[in-house]
């Protein structure tokens, strides 16, 4: 039958038939040129019908990833879902598109449905590419292309996590974006993951060597191994269960696996061009003109699947482009393609990735401005063009927040010197970047920061939402959205109103209102916070409030992290209260006050690492760290240690971590101040205050500075007439020093001005801020926070008093509370195989020259070691 009108009927405003548009596919490019047709067209002088392969309306493929961190499907939907109820709309879903005749100029879906078209836009996409490995159709062998990809995975994960008594084993054989998102994915689902890369780095396309060897330094800290120069030869099935159980690799290596994900790249779904006897190009696709258009008239193809400019283009951003050309032409217009924007931005969490331009100087007297820090994962270049200003590219690794807005300036001169964008806040001198209105914000939607600006100017937008509803700016791949909210924040400042820095999408309330609101109302429990604030009191939160919920319910109303739904809030790492290593063991930091520590103790500690296998590091904290341990050994390696006097270091939360010190006059010949003493009464005053962001202090006891002192959160210099006090201090990715908050202090008043300091940081910063960040936006800086702490300029003082003594009165280690309740002690079940279990052709290769002894109880089961190789032996 012939499908040319809508099933539900409608009118249109158009007093002749409209013209029939087919759109064969039904992803995100199809979405955007329905959307814009709609919008473009007043006239109503074409129907559009979308034929869609996929039981459903188009979804954000772009943000897929993020439901295995909680998102619910629905969530994925794409623009108004009204767009679909139009009368000039006909979405067809589930039924794909089989066959086309070009000549009678009808196109037949699997149903046997007919739909006949003047116009045909083949927007059909493309597919996950499956590389010719023997193995590759085995069960447990996934691609990550649709959402009943990811439904798919998650369910084959969970199932085989309910069959393990061990973590279930991943790999992700593509070390490209999607690779690294699925990686991530396997992650958050509690299985280890190993991304295999065949070529020497991460990401080759789009970053070059040294940002990739930053890259793999960033996913090793995030729990997931990497190996590049690896090529697969076979995935071998398991002979228990037949499902993907090994993967051989071509130098010889092996590696034991339940899951595979395959994400080596995608290739352009052009069967139906073919059939059509379309031109097709050298690597697939079909071949387009710079207006889309096809070699027959009346077909254009847009997406991945159009070949333009002898490539197929792998990104949404072009896409959409393409779709708008379209719209333009088929209303009469003469558009044509820009070229593509070929910048991407990684979305994995704690994994900073950024690359646009000319990335790799490819153009002719390219320069290349780079600032790298290897010990902290940061990489970062600019490409110029040869007279040293203009941008061309660029690539950042470790910290991206320059990208927003360094990525609309390629081909625009950068203000003052190019360098200065690539140091560390605080490096040097940063001349201001103020975009032009013609610049580019978002390349997904092709907004450009005038229009932005226009929103607010103009349109009366006073929030994010709006904008973006205004101006679709943000609304794909996300990665625009704090350029998108600074200008915003920018120009509603101009016109003199009220910026919102509501906490998340779940409360309009800042960090510091909601803290407050809790507090006021003595609120205990996540489920009371969303019930009293929340403007959806349905939900569930986000990994935006929940944590920072967490953090703040920790100081008003003290408890141990796994108590009742506290449990839910946390991270991996607060959770079982152990830092997670790349291998999926965990490390244990006991806390050492002031680095300082008796005989026992040291022989305490290397007993218990000596017994366990692990491998021992002094941190940089002045700390002993042990690496290795199996979940189900922590309770037992904690109460070893707590035995012998040691308490939970805290290293695993957003919290105090050390009190860093020298020896002070109780050695050093210039001290002039006991400064162990001061660091051990700071450390165990301080020990698990839960805070926005992680906390370091330092204790020097003399002007030598030889702790470090003011690169820390609080640091402290010995004076002769007692102590000066620095604030606002931090290395990682942002290095600053600390500034003077007060001068010669007494230890009294010294340790009150801290206490206060931290309580105000506590109570007014926002969500995930360092004390750095704190200070330097606070609005009057140091100089105002010294009122407040050190005047009581706010009448506060007696209050930040209390908080800290409520601290004080409810701290408990978290470690021995654990070991006394049975009930928190079942979070640490074994994830090791049955003791009768044996296997002889394991052995364990020493480490940077320690040696790890196998013990009996070890021997009867295969167990993966942090800092250890695996060798098998035939």
């Amino acid at each position: 039958m012939d499908q040319t009108t809508p099933e539900t009927p409608g009118t249109t405003p158009s007093t002749s038939a409209p013209r029939r548009v087919v759109v064969v596919g039904g992803g995100m490019v199809a979405q955007r040129f329905v959307e814009a047709l709609r919008d473009r067209d007043t006239a109503g002088a074409h129907h559009v019908t979308v034929l869609a392969e996929e039981p459903r309306a188009p979804y954000d493929r772009v943000a897929l990833t993020s439901f295995f961190s909680g998102r619910d499907i629905n969530d994925l939907a794409l623009g108004d879902a009204t767009l679909w109820d139009d009368p000039l709309v006909h979405l067809v879903r589930g039924d794909a598109a089989t066959s086309i005749d070009r000549t009678a100029q009808v196109v037949t879906t699997a149903s046997g449905r007919t739909y006949a078209y003047d116009e045909l836009v083949l927007a059909t996409g493309s597919d996950a590419a499956v590389p010719p490995i023997e193995g590759a159709d085995l069960p447990g062998v996934f691609v990550y292309r649709t959402i009943d990809d990811v439904v798919a995975l998650r369910g084959w994960v969970e199932e085989q996590g309910r069959r393990w008594t061990r973590p279930v084993r991943g790999a992700v054989i593509g070390g490209g974006l999607l690779g690294l998102e699925a990686a991530g994915a396997l992650h958050a689902l509690g299985a280890q993951a190993t991304v295999i890369q065949f070529t020497s780095h991460l990401m080759s396309a789009q970053v070059d060597l040294g940002g990739g060897q930053a890259l793999k330094r960033l996913i090793n800290d995030l729990g997931v191994a990497v190996r590049c120069d690896t090529a697969t030869s076979r995935m071998r099935p398991s002979r228990r269960t037949g499902a993907v159980g090994r993967l051989d690799f071509a130098d010889g290596g092996r590696l034991d696996v339940d899951v595979v994900v395959l994400a080596t790249g995608v290739r352009p779904r052009d069967e139906l061009g073919r059939a059509m006897e379309l031109e097709i190009g050298p690597r697939g696709g079909v071949v387009v003109d710079d207006a889309c258009r096809t070699g027959v008239p009346g077909i254009w193809a847009i997406g991945e699947v159009a070949c333009i400019g002898g490539a197929c283009l792998g990104l949404v951003a072009p896409g959409y482009a393409m779709a708008e050309i379209v719209v333009d032409r088929l209303l009469g217009g003469a558009a044509t393609f820009p070229g593509a924007d070929t910048a991407t931005k990684l979305k994995l969490a704690g994994v900073d990735v950024a690359s646009w331009g000319d990335a790799f100087a490819t153009t002719p007297g390219a320069m290349e401005v780079v600032w790298a820090d290897p010990v902290g994962g940061v990489y970062k270049k600019l490409v110029l063009a040869d007279d040293g200003t203009t941008l061309l590219g660029g690539v950042l690794v470790g910290d991206a927040s320059a990208y927003a807005s360094l990525r609309p300036m390629v081909g625009r001169v950068l203000p003052g010197d190019p360098a200065a964008f690539l140091l560390p806040e605080g490096g040097g001198p940063r001349a201001d970047l103020e975009l032009p209105d013609d610049a580019g914000v978002c390349s997904c939607n092709n907004v450009s920061a005038g229009t932005v600006r226009g929103a607010v100017r103009d349109h009366g937008c006073t929030d994010l939402a709006g904008v973006k509803a205004c101006t679709k700016a943000g609304t794909s791949c996300g990665s625009c959205l704090p350029l998108v909210k600074k200008l915003m924040t920018t120009e509603l400042e101009q016109a003199g109103i009220e910026v919102s820095n509501a906490l998340c999408e779940h409360f309009d309330l800042s960090r510091v209102q909601l803290y407050d609101a809790v507090r006021a109302a003595g609120l205990t429990t996540f489920s009371e916070v969303v019930a009293r604030f929340a403007t959806d009191a349905a939900g569930r939160g986000c990994d935006l409030c929940k944590p920072a919920i967490a953090s703040m319910l920790s100081a008003v109303a003290p408890a141990h992290v796994l108590e009742g739904e506290r449990a839910t809030l946390q991270d991996t790492n607060d959770h079982v209260m152990a830092n997670m290593q790349k291998d999926g063991t965990y490390s244990v930091v006991p806390r050492i006050p002031g680095g300082e520590v008796t005989p026992d103790g040291l022989l305490a500690i290397g007993q218990v690492a000596k017994d366990f296998g692990l491998y021992t590091k002094i941190t940089g904290g002045q700390r002993i760290d042990m690496f290795g341990a199996r979940i189900d050994q922590l309770p037992a390696i904690w109460q070893r240690l707590v035995d012998a006097g040691f308490e939970s270091g805290h290293a695993y939360g957003k919290s105090l971590r050390t009190v860093k010190s020298c020896v002070g006059s109780t050695w050093c010949r210039f001290g002039v101040q006991d400064a162990v003493g001061l660091a051990v009464d700071l450390e165990l005053r301080y020990r698990g205050l839960r805070s926005p962001h992680k906390i370091k202090l330092g204790v020097s006891g003399c002007a030598r500075e030889c702790a470090e002192a003011r690169g820390k959160d609080v640091g402290v210099i010995a004076t002769d007439q007692g102590w000066n006090v620095y604030v606002g201090g931090n290395g990682g990715f942002t290095p600053r020093h600390a500034v003077l908050l007060a001068e010669d202090l007494s230890t009294e008043d010294l340790v009150r001005t801290i206490d206060r300091f931290l309580m105000y940081y506590v109570r007014t910063a926002d969500r995930l801020q360092r004390t750095a960040a704190w200070v330097a936006d606070y609005e009057g800086g140091v100089d105002a926070i010294r009122q407040v702490v050190l005047e009581d300029s706010l009448g506060i003082g007696a209050d930040l008093d209390a908080a800290m003594a409520q601290h004080l009165e409810n701290y408990e280690d978290e470690w021995a509370a654990t070991l006394a309740d049975p009930a928190k002690l079942a979070h640490f079940r074994s994830f090791v195989n049955a003791p009768d279990q044996h296997d002889d052709t394991l052995a364990y290769v020493a480490e940077r020259g320690q040696a790890r002894p196998a013990t009996p109880a070890e021997r009867s089961g295969p167990v993966l070691v942090a800092g250890t190789t695996l060798e098998v032996r035939a």
